[in-house]
C-alpha cells in the first residue's frame, strides 16, 4: 500500500520531469490556449503538443474548457493557485541547488545590464502616476491580465503606446525568467526602461492586484 501510494506522488513527478511540459506550464501561467496555438507558440507539432497535455492533465496539472468547438487548456490552479505555485517552488529550487540552471537563464536572457525595480516601488510610482509598464508579451497575454498601472503594450497597440517622457518606463515580461528585450527602450524617446524583477507569474502569486 505504501508503495502504492508513493508511486501515484510519482505521477506529478514524471509530468513535471520534461522540458518541454514545464515550458507549457510556464505559457499556461499566462493565459488559458488552444492546442493549436499552443504548438505554434511552443514550436511543437500538434500530435506531440496534444501528447504532452495529456500527459499534464492525466497528473491533474492542467485543465480544460471549451468554447464551442475549441478546447482550452489552462492550469489547474485551486483556490490560491497551487499549481503555479508549485511550478514556481520547482524553478527557485533548481536555480538555488543547480548552478547549471543559473548558467542557463544567463544565456538566455542575455546580459544582465538593465536596471531593477521591484514590485513595492512599482506599486508606489503606479499609485503616484510616475510609471509606464510596457508590457513587452503577446497581445493575448496581456488581455488575459496585467499589471494594473498605466500600461503600453507594443502588441496591442495600446492607447499609452508609444509611452511619453512624462513617466519613467518598466518592461514587464512573463517571468522572472523571460527576456524584455524586444521593448528595452521606447521608440520615440529612446529612453532606457527598467526591469520588473517579477513577470506575471510572480504578481499573481504574491496575490496583487491584475487588470
Amino acid at each position: 500500500m505504501e508503495t502504492e501510494l508513493f508511486e501515484q506522488l510519482a505521477r506529478v513527478g514524471k509530468a513535471l520531469a520534461n522540458g518541454k511540459r514545464l515550458e507549457l506550464l510556464d505559457l499556461f501561467a499566462q493565459c488559458p490556449r488552444a492546442v493549436a496555438d499552443l504548438a505554434q507558440v511552443a514550436d511543437l507539432g500538434l500530435t506531440t503538443a496534444s501528447a504532452h497535455l495529456q500527459i499534464l492533465k492525466q497528473a491533474g496539472l492542467v485543465a480544460t474548457s471549451r468554447e464551442g468547438t475549441t478546447i482550452y487548456y489552462r492550469l489547474a490552479d485551486g483556490p490560491h493557485g497551487d499549481v503555479t505555485a508549485l511550478y514556481a517552488h520547482l524553478r527557485a529550487v533548481a536555480t538555488e541547488r543547480m548552478p547549471d540552471v543559473q548558467a542557463a537563464r544567463d544565456r538566455y536572457l542575455g546580459p544582465d545590464d538593465t536596471e531593477h525595480i521591484t514590485r513595492d516601488e512599482l506599486l508606489r510610482r503606479a499609485q503616484a502616476g510616475q510609471v509606464t509598464v510596457l508590457d513587452v508579451r503577446p497581445a493575448a497575454e496581456y488581455t488575459a491580465g496585467h499589471v494594473p498601472a498605466r500600461s503600453a503594450s507594443p502588441s496591442t497597440n495600446s492607447p499609452n503606446y508609444p509611452p511619453t517622457r512624462k513617466s519613467s518606463l518598466t518592461a514587464e515580461a512573463r517571468t522572472a525568467y523571460s527576456p524584455t528585450t524586444p521593448c528595452a527602450s521606447s521608440p520615440t524617446t529612446n529612453r532606457p526602461a527598467q526591469r520588473l524583477t517579477d513577470g506575471i507569474l510572480e504578481w499573481r502569486l504574491n496575490n496583487l492586484p491584475v487588470a
